[in-house]
């Protein structure tokens, strides 16, 4: 049977939207009954403590979670008014409209322009792969610092340029999306500010999700912010599963929460 594809006709103001999501490994649910709203060219931070369910709740954005086995969802992620989990859609087309950039940076064992053109080639690009590779790494704010040796391996970058690499690869397969998983959390306080210069560039064409435990971080790079905390499975506190708290713009989040959790978190008392 030949794969649905996506309708890209409805013009909204959010892009994604989560409905009642709950997910689980080994029938143990890490996160229940998300309801979240992603606007289109924005921003989006994920925030809370660890083991909340940040990063299971962004891989789920693209079915990236469809690659651990014992991994299930229930409810629906609404992409551009088409349910991404109905089984006629072809999961590999969503990630490459939802990009992912994750926690370490992971070029291909390829040379600079490799690293860009490889899976612009395999996704079916025609046009000029020169124009390509120069204005993905454009985008990616990289081009200077690599244009003399697009020949060299991506190894041979500082993790702080392979991050930005890594952007760029996603950039060239011309996702509507860019899914974000820590993409500072290895690097130095100057590589990360080269990051997040490039968020606030990048979020010009595409919508932008962001997991990051840095709160100054979501405050500087991010117009929305999503709260996230856990709660104990049982009384005796053996397991957790992770809830949505709180999502607002950055700003009301950050200095007007609505909930003593968020206030609670962001003043550093618990996390």
């Amino acid at each position: 049977m030949k794969k649905q594809t996506l309708n890209t006709g409805l013009i909204s103001n959010e892009i994604i939207s989560l409905e009642n999501v709950s997910i689980s490994y080994s029938n143990v649910e890490a996160v229940r009954n998300i309801f979240c709203k992603i606007p289109r060219s924005k921003v989006t931070s994920f925030i809370g403590p660890s083991g909340c369910g940040k990063s299971t709740v962004l891989r789920a954005i693209n079915r990236m979670n469809d690659l651990i086995e014992t991994s299930s969802i229930k409810g629906r992620v609404i992409f551009e008014g088409i349910d991404i989990y109905d089984k006629k859609i072809d999961p590999v087309e969503i990630r490459r409209r939802i990009g992912m950039v994750f926690q370490q940076p992971n070029p291909f064992p390829k040379s600079i322009y490799e690293n860009i053109a490889f899976g612009a080639r395999i996704n079916g690009y025609t046009g000029n792969m020169n124009d390509l590779v120069e204005y993905s790494l454009r985008k990616a704010a990289v081009w200077e610092e690599c244009k003399d040796k697009l020949n060299e391996s991506g190894y041979s970058l500082s993790g702080g340029q392979q991050q930005r690499l890594c952007i760029a690869r996603t950039i060239a397969i011309k996702p509507e999306v860019i899914l974000m998983d820590e993409p500072c959390s290895a690097l130095d306080p100057i590589s990360t500010l080269k990051i997040e210069e490039t968020i606030h560039e990048l979020k010009k064409s595409f919508t932008i999700i962001i997991v990051t435990h840095n709160m100054q971080q979501a405050l500087r790079v991010s117009d929305y912010t999503a709260f996230y905390n856990a709660e104990p499975t049982s009384k005796d506190g053996g397991g957790k599963v992770g809830y949505l708290v709180e999502f607002n713009e950055t700003e009301k989040v950050f200095n007007q929460p609505t909930q003593k959790a968020t206030e609670d978190y962001i003043s550093g008392k618990f996390g």
